[in-house]
């Protein structure tokens, strides 16, 4: 099951006794300047964890799958995240 945003604000209401309420502010600031950041085409790095990057993908030809129909895929913006490598290392260690 994923981690959510509100398991994240009660771990740091837990940990560091703040209230959940300002918990909940600085997750979604956090958040906000991430999105705000890729957003303008800017990359996102958090030391120790990886990098957010945007990149750009062409129009191209492809396919629907239920009818076999092709079909031309719109240019568009995706964010691809790169772990740094001691996060790399660290889920590794426990194989």
């Amino acid at each position: 099951m994923a981690h959510t945003k509100k398991e994240s604000i009660n771990l740091i209401h837990e940990q560091f006794g703040i209230l959940k309420a300002e918990c909940a502010q600085i997750t979604e600031g956090i958040f906000d300047i991430i999105k705000e950041e890729l957003e303008n085409g800017n990359s996102v790095m958090v030391s120790g964890f990886g990098k957010w990057t945007v990149k750009a993908k062409r129009k191209r030809k492809g396919r629907n799958p239920q009818t076999g129909e092709p079909i031309i895929i719109d240019a568009r913006r995706v964010v691809t995240f790169k772990p740094s490598p001691k996060l790399r290392d660290e889920l590794n260690a426990g194989k």
